[in-house]
């Protein structure tokens, strides 16, 4: 069949004839031997001479077709012309016999002083709200207050929309007073990692070359928050597209403990939601950037499972990797804006619309946990933690990864994001960014121009396997434990797309939090959340702030 394909080209496009007697010939090869033989030893190719004799001319008319297609006019929002689907044919999605419990509101007063409710749970915010006992507009300028005074410290904020959220509460408060209550987010102050799309207000990236960036449209979970009734205060801070918590404006403290860094690349949405800035934010994650710096700052997070929210109007950074989730105080508070931004969008092939249902706080006894195999550094550290676990009535059981090289699968994230921004590295434009060390963007974005497509599909090759295999070993139990910062699980996970909630337990001898991570089956956010929840019932870690 390849033979008639080749026969049929060759027809419809007959080879240009030899240059006849007299003529100029065509012109010698731009790409010379020498050049072929150190792009192979690069990529670890050997040839011979007449293989490398043979190649030049083809190389030439290969990359004569790259400039061709850089001609093409692409935006960072243009996907694929294909969708990562972390559901493999034979693989199914988990049944969940649980039934649900509707979550209580609780009967509140008002406090005699609005600050007290900086840390509040999001149903008691929302009680204070339905009752009228507070206005939107009240908690409104406590969020936009409590920013400005802590952002000197936490240097978080890249944007307060100051204007946009008063207009928000002022209307939110009218449908009150008509009696229309839009659930439980009405009125809740919120904010945006600054790689979402917001209309009217500049979307940086954190990064210097796209500061002021001006994109018109608001992203999907802007939209979908917009329509749940939260309020957004402030674009926050990430560190420049999306790697670590240093941006254009400096680095994103954590309120914890102010000379250090908040982690990245939500940096800035951990850093307020754990100074009591906003009741929650929306971070992004593509490997680790959602549970890293929630377990820095002892946020209560979910990074869910891919597809499982629209990232329409968010920095695309690896199409088949990037995921939105909440960042907020509890598991709780998590699902509950989990709850009002997942869903599939048309305009978001990647989305799925798999049926999702919050379980709320559930008794988790009985279900089988697997514990993560030389996760935890620390056994004494281990042991108690799984106290903590058996008290909620679980049965543990050990759990192993799969045994292939997972660490090796990072040419499919790098490859990924060298293309979202190829017009950088070739303009020039990220000699603008903040940080240029070997281990930064600029140079990851150069070298993975020479990562080879072949090597690209044998990564997603080898990737499929993982996906296989570990959603065979993860049938096997109904939530797996383990630690925020194992790099195993952490990759591996951000590759098979499966969901993680990730929650303070406890503090290190200088203050900043521990922190515990819960992952599920695919689809199965649901059940992660619910343990999470059950944990925090009796562990109340989550209830400690820092002292700014």
């Amino acid at each position: 069949m390849l033979l008639t394909a080749l026969a049929l080209c060759l027809l419809q496009n007959p080879p240009a004839p030899a240059a006849p007697p007299g003529r100029q010939a065509p012109p010698p090869p731009v790409t010379s031997v020498e050049d072929i033989q150190a792009a192979a030893r690069v990529i670890g190719l050997e040839l011979s001479d007449t293989e490398l004799g043979l190649m030049a001319r083809t190389l030439d008319d290969q990359r004569a077709g790259y400039a061709t297609l850089r001609n093409v006019p692409l935006e960072n929002s243009d996907p694929l012309c294909f969708a990562f689907r972390p559901l493999l044919p034979g693989m199914h999605v988990r049944e969940c016999a649980v039934a649900p419990l509707v979550r209580a509101f609780p009967k509140v007063e008002r406090p005699a002083k609005l600050e007290d409710l900086a840390y509040a749970p999001i149903p008691v915010l929302a009680s204070l709200v339905r009752s009228k006992s507070v206005s939107c507009a009240e908690l409104t300028e406590l969020a936009l207050a409590r920013l400005a005074r802590l952002d000197p410290k936490l240097h978080c904020v890249v944007t307060l929309c100051a204007d946009r959220a008063r207009a928000q509460a002022k209307q939110l408060d009218l449908e009150l007073a008509q009696g229309r209550w839009r659930g439980p987010l009405h009125g809740i102050p919120w904010g945006a990692k600054d790689l979402l799309a917001t209309k009217g207000v500049r979307t940086t990236w954190g990064a210097k070359p796209y500061e002021d960036q001006l994109l018109d449209e608001d992203a999907a979970v802007v939209e979908k928050l917009d329509a749940a009734g939260a309020v957004l205060v402030a674009k926050l801070s990430l560190g420049e597209l999306a790697m670590d918590d240093v941006w254009f404006g400096g680095q994103t403290r954590n309120p914890w403990k102010l000379e250090q860094g908040s982690s990245g690349s939500s940096a800035g949405p951990a850093a307020a939601v754990a100074s009591g800035c906003v009741a929650f934010a929306i971070g992004s994650e593509t490997c680790g950037s959602i549970l890293s710096p929630s377990s820095r700052c002892g946020c209560s997070s979910l990074r869910p499972t891919f597809g499982r929210v629209s990232r329409r109007g968010a920095m695309a950074l690896a199409w088949t990797m990037d995921k939105l989730g909440p960042m907020a105080r509890s598991a709780a508070d998590a699902a509950l804006v989990f709850d009002a931004i997942q869903g599939a969008d048309a305009r978001d092939e990647s989305t799925s619309d798999v049926p999702w249902r919050d379980l709320g706080p559930v008794d988790v006894k009985g279900w089988k946990v697997g514990v993560l195999a030389g996760s935890f550094q620390n056994a004494k550290d281990q042991g108690a933690f799984e106290d903590e676990l058996r008290t909620l009535g679980v049965e543990l059981v050990p759990f192993e990864l799969p045994k292939l090289p997972i660490d090796s699968l990072m040419p499919i994230l790098m490859a990924e994001a060298a293309t979202a921004f190829d017009g950088l590295t070739r303009s020039g434009g990220d000699d603008l960014l903040a940080r240029q060390g070997e281990d930064n963007w600029p140079n990851a974005f150069r070298c993975a121009q020479l990562i080879p497509a072949v090597e690209y599909l044998r990564a997603s090759r080898v990737r499929r396997q993982a996906m296989l295999e570990f959603d065979a070993r993860l049938q096997r139990v109904d939530v797996l434990v383990h630690t925020p910062g194992d790099g195993r699980l952490l990759v591996l996970c951000n590759l098979t797309g499966q969901p993680a909630v990730v929650v303070p337990r406890g503090w290190r001898s200088d203050g900043t939090p521990k922190s515990v991570a819960f992952s599920a089956n695919l689809y199965d956010d649901a059940r992660a959340l619910a343990l999470a929840e059950a944990w925090q019932r009796t562990t109340h870690f989550h209830e400690q702030h820092p002292d700014l």
